[in-house]
């Protein structure tokens, strides 16, 4: 088993290398790719030292599994030369997540729908998998019909740019900046570019994956996405209104009892998520579970998870292990 980590070097990249070694993936091989401009670079992987190499190198390696962190640019390229030599691409990128042709991905959801034919599988972005997570089983029950959701993201996933910036503003040193204003002490209510209808693109990626991934397109969702100066994963406030009503312990139950859900929910001893607690974990953690008195069916939620793993690098590796579990290699 001869796996590629694409984009080696990167925080995710890195976080990816991470879980493989601490789910003992059964990989025999393990080829580090990066830009030419690290090529030769060392990266430990469980007591080895492997050397970074190239995307046309890595190309001709033939991995069985090609794990993308590089940017979606370098995914539309390269992830189909990979698939053209029969290796298995797991995109992390957005390039592919709303092509109709292609697979996207939260194994615990629809890992379902994947078939031996998939060469390119795209997983989604990481504010939409903690939050899907928390819906799917709330929709197969009650039935989602309208989301509002606002984030407040962690600076990680910006990369090491934007944790440099804060470490810089921090300590009182001038650096490069990663976003337009100081994020320390700050909240920024702009994640990536802005679009034509004055939502940012990491916005309607909420509204078009969440549709995606539920394989309903009858699920409305509005979102407003914020950067904040935390490193341990994003928290998301959401408010879900239901064609069924509910009983408050029946959703909690449901949850808890959902594969990757973890519930904090007791607020009389200020149990509830917190991204300082989701760091470094793969589950996902709903709390401040709540009616909303002011509409029908109605329901509020706190959602935190840890953006660099269940938000990334976890679920990307899950997809691969679901790939060697149905014995397509």
């Amino acid at each position: 088993m001869k796996v590629a980590v694409v984009g080696a070097t990167g925080m995710v990249g890195q976080m990816m290398l991470q879980v493989l070694e601490e789910r003992n993936f059964p990989l025999t091989e393990l080829i580090p790719v990066a830009s030419k401009k690290s090529v030769g670079k060392e990266i430990k992987f469980k007591e080895k030292v492997f050397k970074v190499v190239d995307l046309e190198t890595a190309v001709g390696l033939q991995p069985d599994i090609a794990l993308f962190s590089a940017g979606g640019e370098t995914s539309l390229v390269w992830a189909p030369k990979f698939a053209e030599v029969g290796t298995r691409v797991i995109d992390n990128s957005s390039a592919w997540r709303m092509d109709p042709a292609i697979k996207l991905v939260v194994p615990e959801i629809n890992a379902h729908v994947l078939t031996q034919s998939d060469k390119i599988i795209a997983n989604p972005n990481c504010s939409t998998i903690q939050l899907v997570m928390a819906l799917h089983p709330l929709h197969q029950k009650y039935g989602v019909r309208r989301v509002v959701v606002s984030t407040y993201q962690s600076i990680t996933g910006t990369g090491v740019k934007a944790v440099q910036q804060l470490e810089n503003e921090y300590q009182g040193k001038d650096g490069e900046m990663a976003y337009p204003y100081p994020i320390h002490k700050n909240a920024i209510p702009h994640c990536d570019v802005f679009l034509e209808n004055d939502y940012t693109k990491e916005e309607m990626k909420l509204t078009h994956e969440t549709k995606k991934i539920l394989s309903d397109d009858t699920v409305l969702v509005a979102a407003t996405a914020v950067r904040i100066p935390v490193v341990g994963g994003h928290s998301e406030s959401v408010n879900i209104s239901f064609d069924k009503d509910f009983e408050i312990a029946d959703v909690k139950r449901l949850l808890s009892e959902s594969e990757g859900i973890v519930v904090q929910d007791q607020v009389d001893v200020n149990q509830y998520p917190m991204p300082i607690y989701a760091e470094g974990k793969d589950e996902v953690f709903v709390g401040r579970i709540r009616r909303d008195f002011t509409a029908k069916n109605s329901l509020n939620m706190w959602v935190v998870a840890d953006n660099l793993r269940k938000g990334a690098a976890t679920n990307t590796v899950q997809i691969a292990e679901y790939l060697i579990t149905k014995n397509w290699f």
